[in-house]
């Protein structure tokens, strides 16, 4: 498994990584200290390695090596807000990929381009330290016991910018509001466990279980609030598996106080991944602890779940987010930008919303982008570039995700054809990419395994349940198979918006 994962980050897709990317090139660089650049090769070679090419080429191609005295490397990068995004999306990866190379204890800082017209390199940069604020919710050190007396750091993984103080509620997801806000309030002490919130993508459901944990810890510091999701949750179970650490795993996960897992629906098809999880909603729903689930279905439309677990969500209150009106979207972009510090003039606010209706996400991502535009190209707040954002956008974004679109992801990363995939070739290398793209088509589309088998040469469903078999035995027992997938579940997230 990758020690550094990909931080993903609500715009990623946006147009303000076009905009970075062509401002980074008006910056004048020093030449480096050939030591800085050797050692800052190194560490981009692991960033590559831990992020989309998007996001690499973006964020971090960009950033140019100057000096490294001792302990402490000296990085260029172009604007406050590249060093600002950087810190907020990638600090954990940065931080572990510069002990990694230059040994614990080393000291980053960046050099920011504040006057792009000036020769003097004091006259036109600052110096910022890095890693001076970890902007993922670290929680303070609690340790657990397992069988073998070990102890382990905790971390809640919850990232503190969400709170119900930014959350804006309104008709379609009032309900969840004032439910999220009594589970806050007294965890595990009302009817609503589990609570269980359910809606499309980019609606606001992590946000809201989030708010809810960063509430619990702020009335409560000394609880263990751990946000999680199924993919971690899964990956970590195999992990367990595969190093005889499965008590461990079981103990970790029954000692915390509240638990949030989100995406729940990608449990599906995973056997003992769900037994597992069984037993642990079991072990702490009787023991008055405090389950937050999230989903994009209900329970009972979830598919390739155990009846069991299912029966148990209904246990205590499901409640749906539903798309955002007119009110209710001008009402988040109002928010959203003074949060910004940015004022959008009230045509912009009715202009954006009108237009981008699809979700919560959407929306913030055309904000993002005019905020960009603004602050880096100097444009002007205008109706034009409204327009122009919002027409950017919306031919970039993905309406649909499809089984074709995870072929060319897959074919890509395996440098195979799309035809070898659809062939008849029992080569373990294409073999293998089929049975990934199978996989991926269950968890990505809601197409029947006989329909998945359909785009394979037409292959019946018994040859799809096969191949998902294969790949969970893989990642059971298969570390770079397990690198593979995690990277292009990756991907195809990205891809598809989730």
């Amino acid at each position: 498994m990758n020690n550094f994962p990909e931080t993903l980050s609500l715009f990623a897709n946006t147009e303000a990584e076009t905009i970075i990317s062509n401002d980074v090139n008006t910056f004048k660089k020093v030449s480096p200290d050939p030591s800085a650049l050797a050692h800052w090769e190194d560490c981009l070679k692991i960033l590559r390695d831990n992020v989309s090419s998007q996001v690499y080429n973006t964020w971090f191609a960009p950033i140019s090596a100057l000096k490294l005295d001792s302990a402490l490397l000296t990085v260029q990068v172009p604007s406050q807000f590249f060093f600002e995004w950087i810190e907020e999306h990638y600090y954990d990866l940065m931080e572990r990929t510069i002990a990694q190379v230059l040994g614990e204890g080393t000291r980053l800082q960046y050099e920011i381009v504040v006057d792009k017209n000036s020769d003097s390199l004091n006259e036109r940069s600052i110096i910022v330290p890095a890693f001076q604020h970890r902007p993922l919710g670290k929680q303070s050190t609690i340790s657990f016991t397992n069988s073998q007396k070990e102890t382990k750091e905790f971390e809640n993984h919850l990232n503190p910018r969400y709170s119900f103080d930014n959350f804006v509620a309104g008709e379609s997801n009032q309900l969840a509001f004032s439910a999220a806000r009594a589970v806050a309030g007294n965890p595990g002490g009302t009817s609503f466990n589990p609570i269980f919130i359910y809606g499309s993508t980019g609606m606001g459901k992590t946000h809201l279980v989030q708010a809810i944990g960063n509430h619990v810890l702020q009335s409560k510091p000394n609880s263990k609030v751990l946000y999680s999701n199924s993919e971690r949750f899964t990956m970590e179970f195999v992990s367990a598996i595969q190093n005889n650490k499965v008590a461990e795993f079981i103990s970790f996960y029954r000692n915390v106080d509240v638990l949030i897992l989100d995406d729940i629906q990608f449990l599906s098809g995973k056997e003992k991944t769900q037994d597992n999880f069984f037993h642990t909603f079991n072990a702490l729903h009787q023991l008055g602890k405090q389950i937050i689930l999230t989903s994009d279905v209900s329970p009972k439309e979830l598919k390739g779940v155990d009846d069991r677990l299912i029966s148990r969500f209904q246990w205590g209150l499901n409640v749906d987010i539903q798309r955002p009106d007119l009110e209710m979207r001008m009402a988040i972009l109002k928010k959203k930008s003074q949060n910004e510090s940015i004022e959008l003039p009230q045509d912009l606010i009715e202009y954006i919303a009108a237009n981008v209706k699809s979700s919560v996400r959407e929306l913030e991502g055309v904000l993002i982008s005019l905020i960009a535009k603004h602050t880096l190209d100097r444009k002007t707040l205008d109706i034009k570039l409204a327009k122009d954002v919002v027409r950017s956008l919306s031919s970039n974004i993905k309406k649909d995700f499809t089984i074709e679109d995870i072929k060319d992801i897959v074919s890509e990363h395996y440098n195979i054809s799309i035809e070898q995939i659809e062939s008849k070739s029992r080569k373990h290398e294409i073999a293998l990419s089929r049975q990934m793209c199978m996989y991926l088509a269950k968890k990505f589309t809601n197409l029947s395994l006989k329909a998945i088998g359909f785009h394979f040469g037409k292959r019946d469903h018994s040859t799809v349940l096969h191949s998902c078999t294969a790949i969970d035995n893989y990642l059971a027992t298969d570390k770079f198979v397990r690198s593979d997938y995690e990277k292009l579940f990756s991907y195809c997230s990205e891809s598809a918006g989730k």
